[in-house]
């Protein structure tokens, strides 16, 4: 999942991409939130929580889809390197 958001500093602002497996979905109707992982440099990971209809998302771009058994992907956080970002795609 690629999520484009809105970054403002200072006057000015920009649109940033932040890439990543989506390990949840919480929550109903506007309150409604996914969370995203993404694993940066050194092998460092991120997670970012997303409010869905936020005026800061420009844009969501599923990239890729993935076959899984559960909803919630909190296991992929006790995995370390490429394990951690590997999810069965869905054909």
């Amino acid at each position: 999942m690629r999520v484009h958001y809105k970054v403002t500093e200072g006057d000015k602002s920009r649109i940033q991409p932040f890439e990543g497996i989506v390990i949840s979905k919480k929550g109903s109707n506007v309150s409604k939130t996914f969370t995203v992982r993404k694993i940066g440099a050194d092998n460092v990971a991120v997670e970012r929580i997303f409010p869905l209809f936020s005026p800061n998302i420009d844009k969501i771009e599923v990239v890729k889809k993935g076959s899984v058994r559960r909803a919630k992907l909190y296991y992929l956080r006790d995995r370390v390197g490429k394990a951690a970002s590997r999810v069965k795609e869905r054909v």
